[in-house]
Parts: C-alpha cells; structure tokens; sequence
C-alpha cells in the first residue's frame, strides 16, 4: 500500500493550511478519517496528512524518532533532532499552499502530537494554532506558544498518560498562554467520533 503524504484537499486559493501527523508506527493513511473530516469542515483549507521521514525501527509504518529503549532523558534529545525537518516540513507545505503561519492549524496524534507541541517551544513561530491529540510535551514546556494549544486526551490512554495534558494545560495557563483541554471518557489511546468533533470544532473558531 503506498503510504506516502497525502494532500487530501487542494484549493486553488488557501484559507488555511492543516497539516496531521501521524503516530510512530503508523502511515498518513491512518489520519485520513480525521483529515477528511476538517475538509469537509474547511473547504477553502489545504489539507495534508503528512508522512513521518524514518521508517519506523519496530519495522511497520514511520516515525519522527526511535522509541526503542526511550526514556524521558533520551526523547527530548530525539525529539530536538528531528525537530528541523520537522520545521523544514511545516515551512515548505507552507510554501506549497502560499500561506504563513497565521493561516497554518498544526494537528498531531501521539508522536506527532509530540512534534506538534514541541515546535511550539522554538522562536520561530510555525502556526496559530496547535491540536494535540493523545500527546505530551517532551519536558514541561518553558516558552509561552505563540500559537493557541487544544489538547485533547482519552482518560484511558494507557500509552501516553493523561496526566501529561493536564499537567501541560495548567502549564500553559499559568504562562498566560490561549490553551484548552478536553478529557475524554472511555477512551484509550486512539481517535474516535469525539475526538474529530472537538477538533472540527476548533478550526471552525478560526
């Protein structure tokens, strides 16, 4: 199966950019759901699940950074390594869809979320807005984002604590920075009806 990016939606005259990410181990394809539905919910939007740069050491999907052996010490090391390409990656599908950073909505599940959030910690201002899904920061955030923070987190997520969300939304806050947070119940470590709706929810906000 190819599991390259994939730009699901394409105007000729871009309101927004939405860029998803997707977890470790995973493809672009994995998001398509949730891509098509924020089409749907934005048809001036450029919409693109992208494709992580590495094949994943696990040997199945892609990933941002190696997980094997990781610990809280190592991921921000990892993550500040992949965090130019990353950058690289924002700013050119910016350049695609002629847009800045004030129209880019950065989405991201889990790694993805990770990447997400962290690039909010660099002094380049990349977006306006970042959703983080089942994600964490890789260490307690120290900048105040100059891009508005949803974070939405499955009470059951027994991969990545929820705790971490709450911990970084009264982080957040605390810095004055334009967060919020939603809790869901019943719900592990994946993407569900729920999740689509908050974050439709919040791009139809901007």
């Amino acid at each position: 199966m190819n599991d390259d990016t994939v730009l699901v939606q394409k105007p000729a005259a871009a309101r927004r950019l939405v860029l998803l990410f997707h977890g470790v181990g995973a493809t672009p394809q994995n998001l398509l759901p949730l891509a098509d539905a924020i089409a749907r919910t934005d048809p001036t939007a450029w919409v693109v699940s992208v494709r992580s740069p590495e094949p994943c050491d696990f040997g199945i999907g892609w990933q941002w950074f190696s997980v094997r052996g990781v610990t809280e010490e190592s991921r921000l090391d990892r993550v500040a390594a992949a965090m130019p390409q990353f950058v690289d990656t924002v700013r050119e599908w910016q350049r695609r869809a002629g847009v800045g950073p004030d129209a880019t909505t950065l989405i991201g599940f889990s790694q993805g979320a990770i990447m997400a959030l962290e690039s909010t910690q660099i002094t380049d201002r990349l977006a306006s807005q970042v959703i983080a899904i089942a994600g964490r920061f890789a260490q307690p955030p120290k900048l105040r984002p100059a891009a508005a923070v949803l974070l939405l987190h499955g009470k059951d997520d027994s991969v990545i604590d929820p705790r971490y969300s709450i911990a970084a939304a009264d982080r957040l806050a605390s810095m004055g920075a334009e967060v919020g947070l939603n809790l869901l119940e019943d719900l592990g470590h994946t993407i569900d009806e729920g999740v689509v709706d908050l974050a439709c929810a919040q791009l139809r906000k901007g």
